[in-house]
């Protein structure tokens, strides 16, 4: 259970990280729900600038769920093969296609019970379609940023994403769920970096414990 004085501290951290970055937001490209599901699940391993180059081209050939349920064995991998393990990713996207087809008429279900339930998506992908496409806020998405983040600024030591997501559901307040991974992503990329940390440029380097950077 996270201590007032602990809540209070990460609230003042990310509260600075909001002035920095104020209109941090999600980096992929997407119209609706089925393209925000697709294009975080081509987005595992792979730099969001790549995915939405990707899906430039994919979301005007695939724009139903059975369009991806559909497409036969070799083309959706070809398609998607420069976003990495794309022998997976076509098989996850497959069986989305044909789970929504079956189970919800086609169309991308809002509650994260039924999405877990899709193949290949967890809370993380969840997170970001609900937050993104429904405006519903039910937990924290914990990409590899949030999570060197996370441990960093001490918030958690814990390296299970779902794990860290509840020590931080716990420590920011709830208004702070959706933005707040957005901008611990932004400042990763921006100044926390992985290999090479800008400390003194940091917004929060005064009250930062900089876990394992030296």
């Amino acid at each position: 259970m996270a201590t007032k004085v602990q809540r209070e501290h990460a609230t003042e951290m990310m509260s600075r990280l909001q002035e920095v970055y104020p209109e941090a937001r999600v980096a992929l490209d997407f119209t609706n729900p089925l393209e925000m599901l697709v294009a975080t699940v081509l987005s595992a391993q792979c730099t969001d600038k790549k995915v939405n180059e990707v899906t430039a081209v994919l979301f005007k050939r695939y724009r139903t769920a059975a369009d991806y349920a559909d497409v036969p064995a070799g083309e959706l991998e070809e398609d998607i093969h420069s976003t990495g393990f794309f022998n997976q990713k076509a098989k996850h996207l497959r069986g989305i296609g044909q789970a929504l087809v079956e189970r919800h008429d086609g169309q991308v279900p809002s509650t994260m019970e039924e999405l877990v339930a899709l193949p290949g998506v967890a809370r993380k992908t969840a997170n970001i379609v609900l937050g993104n496409s429904f405006g519903i806020v039910e937990g924290i998405a914990v990409d590899t940023h949030v999570s060197r983040l996370s441990g960093r600024m001490r918030f958690t030591r814990h390296k299970d994403p779902a794990k860290i997501e509840g020590v931080l559901m716990a420590l920011w307040p709830r208004e702070m769920w959706f933005k707040g991974s957005y901008l611990l992503i932004d400042h990763g990329r921006a100044v926390c970096k992985a290999r090479k940390p800008g400390c003194p440029e940091c917004p929060v380097e005064d009250i930062c414990p900089r876990v394992g950077v030296r």
